[in-house]
């Protein structure tokens, strides 16, 4: 076998051998649901820069999505128009779209009349600093910058995960403090 053949299947070897190693350490890490929300910036689909430590002193509501996902697709309308509802009482809500393709993520949008601040998630990052779990996966962060709970699963009236009303709750009760 020549050479080159065996440095790369040791190169291929020792890739995958990371890749797992990687993967068996982000299983063992606990998925946010308390303390400083990572920071991060997020450019939307129209070009706009926003950046999570600019918006202290507000609520934000980081929504993890994808226009392939089912149960993102029951949750858009009632996220929508909740913004819409407290949007003018310094309720911030960011949609961070996960693995999917500018035109589909675009489409999706569209065809739900999603207005608040939405952009591709490029490489996972945000993704992988929130150490999500899937989509969709909501983070609530107060006017401190911390996490104050997060909802892996789809927001609907009669949700295993999170309910409409115990999404309204929480919002309330970060607007409060």
């Amino acid at each position: 076998m020549p050479r080159w053949i065996q440095v790369l299947v040791f190169v291929l070897i020792i890739g995958l051998l990371l890749l797992f190693a990687f993967g068996l350490r982000a299983r063992g890490e606990v998925q946010l649901s308390s303390g400083p929300a990572p920071d991060f910036s997020i450019t939307s689909f129209e070009g706009q820069t926003l950046k999570l430590s600019q918006l202290r002193g507000k609520v934000v509501v980081v929504n993890i999505w994808a226009s392939w996902c089912v149960p993102c697709r029951d949750e858009a309308p009632f996220l929508e128009k909740t913004w819409r509802q407290y949007k003018d009482r310094g309720a911030v809500f960011i949609g961070v779209n996960y693995v999917d393709s500018e035109t589909a993520a675009k489409a999706y949008l569209k065809e739900f009349g999603i207005t608040y601040f939405n952009g591709p998630d490029i490489g996972s990052e945000i993704y992988q600093r929130f150490r999500a779990r899937g989509v969709p996966e909501t983070f609530f962060i107060g006017k401190d910058g911390n996490i104050y709970g997060n909802a892996l699963g789809p927001i609907a009236p009669n949700s295993a995960y999170m309910t409409e009303r115990q999404f309204i709750q929480k919002l309330e009760e970060l607007l409060a403090k």
